[in-house]
């Protein structure tokens, strides 16, 4: 009986102990890949290929027109915000502004902020943003344009979140929930990393990969 006690409670810890291990496998997994409507905590790193990005046709703060053309052969990290936003976006402007001074002696650097707020975002304001951050305007990039577009390019070029935020009553708001991560692209227009903007690692490894990139 005591054998039989032992061998059971043996069992029992083995059970327990594989439910353990089967839980951690199945949470590394998720944490792996992008889930249904937006990315998960860990972001998409290493220099992976993650789609080409479409083309585009958006206006940049002095008024000339950017396409996916003008972008080639250029390496370039993008991301979305809006001018009037209080929470990330002047963090990732800050960080977009140290990228554009550490690489200053990378002309085959771009940086390409886009507005999701182009209603708002005119050129003249986006030229007014801009300056708070000393934006190089031959190196970084404000573009705005047709609402539409740019959700289409956040959403389904990108895959990114891009959407206006609602209040109890679902009435729209002036708050635009979008992604803070930082995306580079190689000079085919290729995504190559996500990269989250507000995580100091993170930042060291967009930089890492970046610099891998720059040497060619």
């Amino acid at each position: 009986m005591g054998n039989f006690k032992t061998q059971h409670f043996l069992w029992a810890g083995l059970a327990v102990a594989a439910a353990v291990v089967l839980g951690t496998v199945a949470w590394t997994g998720l944490k792996m890949w992008p889930r249904q409507g937006g990315w998960d905590q860990r972001p998409l790193e290493g220099l992976g290929s993650f789609g080409a990005v479409p083309d585009f046709a958006l206006v940049e703060r002095s008024g000339k027109q950017i396409q996916l053309s003008d972008l080639r052969g250029k390496i370039w990290v993008a991301d979305f915000f809006y001018s009037s936003c209080k929470d990330t976006c002047p963090l990732q402007s800050a960080e977009m502004a140290k990228l554009q001074n550490e690489m200053a002696n990378r002309p085959e650097l771009e940086l390409v902020s886009i507005s999701v707020d182009p209603e708002h975002d005119v050129p003249e304001v986006l030229s007014h943003y801009a300056d708070r951050f000393k934006a190089d305007p031959a190196r970084w990039l404000f573009l705005t344009g047709k609402k539409n577009e740019i959700y289409r390019l956040a959403q389904e070029g990108f895959r990114l979140s891009a959407v206006p935020a609602s209040d109890k009553e679902g009435e729209t708001t002036d708050t635009i929930l979008h992604s803070s991560r930082f995306v580079l692209v190689d000079e085919k227009g290729q995504i190559r990393g996500y990269y989250d903007s507000n995580d100091t690692e993170a930042l060291k490894r967009l930089r890492r990969d970046l610099t891998t990139l720059l040497r060619g």
